[in-house]
């Protein structure tokens, strides 16, 4: 059974609330225009707490791997989904808008994580 660090479960909650928030706003904002510059700020910095506290010095090469590759992913396809419909439900700006929102958490921690790995590679 492995063995669950407290400081590990700060960050993997925050990783979760900021993942949720960031549906929530995606769906949101697609319904309702553009939201609130707070909660998009709460979503950058939940992104930073995810970029500073929850990535193992051991886990930085994977976090970055799928991290970017989500990142690249997301920007694609925000851009080339808009304006799909299906049963005039606007699907294509909802999942537009909620890939938009994942962007917004997880470019601050890409960032983060790859400052960081930057350092410890210059300190060796």
């Amino acid at each position: 059974m492995a063995i669950r660090s407290k400081d590990n479960l700060f960050g993997a909650w925050a990783f979760l609330i900021g993942v949720v928030l960031a549906l929530a706003v995606g769906v949101l904002s697609a319904s309702l225009g553009q939201l609130s510059a707070v909660i998009l700020a709460v979503l950058v910095i939940l992104g930073l707490v995810v970029g500073f506290v929850n990535v193992s010095p051991g886990d930085v090469n994977k976090f970055l791997l799928a991290a970017v590759s989500l990142v690249i992913v997301s920007f694609a396809g925000a851009s080339g989904i808009k304006g799909i419909e299906f049963l005039n439900i606007a699907i294509g700006n909802i999942v537009s808008s909620t890939l938009g929102a994942l962007l917004v958490m997880l470019v601050p921690a890409t960032i983060v994580v790859a400052i960081k790995s930057l350092f410890s590679i210059s300190q060796n």
